[in-house]
């Protein structure tokens, strides 16, 4: 089989991107969030956990706890308290203490917007700068969750498994515009269809660009 060459594969995720566009008009971020800081520290604490149980935490928290100083006031164990549902929380705990401690210490309690400055905050790797880069500030972002990273996989567009690396891939055939819009309907879509166990090909509107198409049956 000849290797897709770089161009082809850019017309391809084009067309994937249409008609996944399509299918899904609504998608976007899965958490709940009222500004920057708020979808940083819930992103942050969404590693290795759901965006449905991070929710259910953080919508309430944040409503008596709206800043980073706000954060810092509370002692270590009474935030391990408050997130003591979410996987790794005591290890979360104090990066979230020591992110917002930064945040006050550095950035006068305002999230930074590059993806320098914030991922040198305590837990905040690439791809949880580029879901604040992406949602909140506008800037061209792969979100490289487990479902994209698996989507894109299955599509044959990136023949990585490192998430950096499939950034880097992505970046490489979808334009800087269309990278948020990319990363959301590709998120929906593993969700919905690509499920990882069993991927549903027999509903899926982009199997005739897909090379893993009905290889799962």
């Amino acid at each position: 089989m000849m290797t897709e060459s770089i161009k082809l594969k850019s017309t391809r995720a084009s067309k994937i991107l249409n008609i996944l566009s399509n299918e899904y008009p609504d998608a976007g971020c899965h958490l709940d969030y009222n500004n920057p800081f708020e979808l940083l520290i819930s992103t942050l604490l969404a590693a290795q956990c759901t965006d449905e149980r991070v929710n259910t935490v953080m919508v309430p928290l944040f409503k008596k706890y709206k800043t980073p100083n706000d954060f810092l006031n509370l002692k270590p164990a009474e935030l391990e308290h408050e997130l003591r549902s979410i996987n790794f929380y005591r290890n979360k705990t104090k990066s979230v203490l020591n992110c917002c401690a930064a945040l006050v210490n550095e950035h006068n309690s305002e999230v930074p917007k590059t993806m320098g400055e914030l991922t040198k905050l305590a837990g905040v790797g690439r791809k949880t700068a580029n879901v604040v880069l992406g949602n909140c500030f506008g800037e061209p972002a792969i979100m490289t969750d487990t479902h994209l990273n698996r989507v894109s996989q299955r599509l044959g567009l990136t023949d990585n498994d490192k998430p950096e690396k499939i950034e880097m891939d992505l970046k490489e055939i979808i334009p800087d515009k269309m990278q948020v819009q990319y990363s959301h309907v590709i998120g929906q879509h593993g969700r919905s269809v690509c499920k990882a166990k069993k991927p549903l090909c027999n509903e899926c509107v982009v199997c005739e660009l897909c090379p893993s198409c009905n290889n799962f049956n």
